[in-house]
């Protein structure tokens, strides 16, 4: 039999002082140099863009040598110009715009309305799908007949033809961004005894958001496109209309120039929405909430 051992103490460490090497100097970064500051910037790259195909315009009006066919770039400016000084241009434009607000205003708030109907009740769920599969298909120029024959000339025929263009796209992505909603964020609503349209206006709107504003950006798009379309059938039957009406009277009295400047028209009113509207509320919204980089 073995007599147990005595405890021992453990061995101390012996204390040591170590040198740290001293720190170096840190040098003060230099500012990135102007040039990459510049490319940096978004509107000055998209700016640079730009000027490049006015430039390949130009050339290319220069090499045809044919007004009739291709304008230069300073004789459609010059165009512009003299009609925004004339009146007759921001005439055309507000007509146009005022036409847009309405059916795209009426079409928009149908399809939230539609959407926010699908989520509640299973057969709005089923009309939805099935109006949209039938009529989003449909181009909106074709129900210009219909129209004609059922409002007759004038603004109201060109409102129904717009809501029609708007109405759908939206909804469907409207619909989307519901369905995409999380779960957790569902049952969050419900548990605070959200119901019917404040439980869509709390919960699907906000957690949808991104899809929403995509769906108003197309459905900006397919207005727009539609009314010039539409105006120049309504223009020319008649006698008066928008920015579409002014395109197809300078086209028939071969004033090109004239034609390029209302086209320039559409596309400057298109990149102001979308620059100080729809990025506004993008910057607002989405991306300040972290949804969307």
């Amino acid at each position: 039999m073995t007599l147990p051992q005595p405890k021992t103490a453990p061995p101390i460490r012996p204390e040591y002082l170590k040198e740290l090497t001293p720190l170096q100097q840190q040098t003060v970064e230099q500012p990135l140099p102007l040039y990459t500051r510049l490319w940096n910037t978004a509107w000055i790259r998209k700016s640079g863009l730009l000027i490049i195909l006015l430039l390949l315009w130009q050339a290319a009006a220069l090499w045809q040598q044919n007004d009739l066919l291709l304008p230069s770039v300073t004789q459609t400016w010059r165009a512009f110009i003299d009609d925004m000084l004339s009146g007759e241009l921001p005439t055309k434009i507000a007509i146009s715009l005022g036409t847009l607000l309405k059916g795209y205003v009426s079409g928009s708030l149908l399809a939230l309305a539609l959407s926010a109907l699908a989520v509640s009740n299973r057969l709005c769920r089923d009309l939805l799908g099935m109006l949209t599969s039938m009529l989003n298909p449909l181009p909106a120029i074709a129900l210009l007949p219909l129209a004609l024959l059922w409002f007759g000339l004038g603004e109201k025929s060109l409102v129904f033809v717009l809501t029609h263009s708007v109405l759908w796209p939206m909804a469907l992505t409207t619909w989307s961004g519901f369905m995409s909603v999380s779960e957790t964020l569902r049952m969050a609503g419900r548990n605070y005894g959200l119901r019917g349209f404040r439980y869509v206006w709390h919960i699907l709107i906000p957690a949808a958001l991104p899809s929403i504003l995509s769906g108003l950006k197309i459905g900006w798009a397919f207005a727009w496109r539609t009314l010039i379309a539409a105006e120049l059938v309504f223009g020319a039957s008649s006698g008066k209309g928008g920015l579409g009406w002014y395109i197809y009277q300078n086209r028939n009295e071969l004033f090109t120039d004239r034609v390029f400047a209302g086209l320039a028209s559409v596309i400057i009113i298109g990149l102001l929405v979308e620059s100080l509207i729809f990025s506004t509320l993008e910057r607002l919204t989405v991306k300040r909430w972290g949804m969307q980089r």
